[in-house]
């Protein structure tokens, strides 16, 4: 009876430091989304620059695209950009940015110091489309089909090797 008293916290105690190790080794980039494999959630949105136009969510229907979240305030959006710009040149999918928890001056600015690689850019000044798609830190991506279902999710930076590696092969099946 008393090697029990030993035992029973011993066993709580490696098992708690088996996930802490596990933990340790995991991508917090790699979180899964419950979103994948499901409809993309309903949105209405004015443009950035154009605050008397509206982009939908069924306008999106019939059509493989990417939505990239970003702020004018995120500084690792900042590093993203560039490869942005980059792949937009390709004119492989239309991308759509939600200018998440932001204000329409400095971001409009920010796109015209930087670049602009969005088909066009939605407003989402309060952040309630971002969450609905489960945003909880900027920059994040998303592909969704033709349907409109979510099929891919980046938590973090794109980078060229998750560009070409993983979104250009996705985007091709989707489109194949």
């Amino acid at each position: 009876m008393k090697a029990l008293k030993f035992i029973i916290p011993l066993a709580i105690f490696v098992g708690l430091a088996g996930f802490l190790y596990k933990g340790l080794y995991l991508d917090p980039r790699e979180v899964p989304s419950p979103l994948i494999d499901k409809p993309a959630p309903e949105f209405a949105l004015t443009q950035l620059d154009k605050p008397e136009a509206t982009i939908r969510r069924a306008d999106m229907l019939g059509k493989v695209w990417m939505l990239n979240v970003w702020a004018s305030w995120c500084e690792t959006c900042r590093d993203e950009h560039p490869y942005l710009v980059e792949f937009a040149k390709l004119k492989a999918l239309p991308i759509y940015g939600l200018d998440y928890k932001d204000q329409r001056e400095p971001a409009q600015a920010w796109l015209t110091e930087r670049g602009n690689p969005y088909d066009a850019s939605m407003f989402d000044e309060r952040g309630r489309v971002g969450i609905d798609f489960g945003v909880y830190a900027v920059p994040e991506t998303f592909i969704i089909d033709k349907q409109g279902v979510v099929r891919f999710k980046q938590i973090g930076m794109l980078t060229p090797e998750v560009l070409n590696n993983t979104v250009l092969p996705l985007i091709r099946k989707l489109n194949g």
